[in-house]
C-alpha cells in the first residue's frame, strides 16, 4: 500500500498519542500536522506542481484567485529566501529542499480592492498541505520573515501582500533539529469544538 494510500485510510501512529477528533473524519485532516525536521530527500518536479495545482483549485471570490506562489528549489534560490528568514526559523527551515513564498493580488482584474484575497489565499494554503500530505510530503507556514527584505529581494510588487513562507520536504529524524526544537516535535491538539461554535449568535 502506497504512503498516500495510509495516509487517505487510518490515522498515523504518530498522530494517535495526540490528536483524536470528537466527530469522523476523513483521517488526511488529522495526519496534516507541521514537523520542523526535514530529511534531505529530494521533491520531485512533479509532485511540486501536483502541490501547486491543487492550491491553484481552491475557491475564491469572484473566483478571482488572488494567490501567487513564489517557489524556491535550487541552492541559489533557496539561499536568497534563507536571507530573509528569522535566525529562529532558519535554525530548521534551512533543511527544507522547497520553499514556497505564498502572497496574494490586493485587486481585482478591473481593479478595484479585493476585500477577500487574504481568506482566498488562506483557503488556498490549506488546499496545498492536504495535497502535500496525500503524498507523503511535509508542510510549515512561517509567518517569522522579514516581509520588506522578501519584496525587496524577489522583486514583488506592492499590489501583491506577502503572507507565509511554506517548508516543503520529507519529514526528517528529530535528531537533526536543535535540542529545543526536539521536544516540540509532536503534533499538536484542538480546543474542544464547542469552544469555536456559536449556535445563532455569540452569546456574552
Amino acid at each position: 500500500m502506497s504512503q498516500s494510500s495510509l495516509v487517505l485510510n487510518q490515522v498515523q501512529e504518530e498522530v494517535q498519542a495526540h490528536r483524536q477528533s470528537e466527530y469522523p473524519i476523513n483521517p488526511v485532516f488529522l495526519n496534516r500536522w507541521s514537523p520542523r525536521a526535514y530529511s534531505n530527500q529530494q521533491v520531485s518536479d512533479a509532485d511540486l506542481f501536483t502541490v501547486l495545482e491543487a492550491a491553484h483549485w481552491a475557491p475564491s471570490s469572484y473566483n478571482d484567485q488572488p494567490w501567487r506562489f513564489i517557489v524556491a528549489k535550487t541552492e541559489e534560490q533557496l539561499a536568497v529566501f534563507h536571507q530573509f528568514l528569522n535566525e529562529f526559523n532558519r535554525s530548521w527551515a534551512d533543511k527544507a529542499p522547497v520553499l514556497i513564498l505564498v502572497a496574494s493580488d490586493k485587486t481585482r482584474a478591473n481593479g478595484d480592492a479585493n476585500p477577500a484575497h487574504t481568506f482566498d489565499a488562506g483557503t488556498a494554503w490549506g488546499y496545498l498541505a492536504l495535497q502535500a500530505k496525500l503524498l507523503g510530503l511535509a508542510t510549515h507556514a512561517i509567518g517569522g520573515f522579514d516581509k520588506t527584505l522578501a519584496r525587496s529581494l524577489l522583486n514583488v510588487p506592492e499590489e501583491f501582500e506577502l503572507h507565509a513562507v511554506v517548508t516543503l520536504g520529507y519529514q526528517g529524524d528529530v535528531g537533526i533539529l536543535p535540542e529545543p526544537l526536539q521536544e516540540r516535535e509532536v503534533p499538536n491538539n484542538r480546543r474542544p469544538l464547542q469552544e469555536v461554535i456559536f449556535e445563532g449568535s455569540v452569546s456574552k
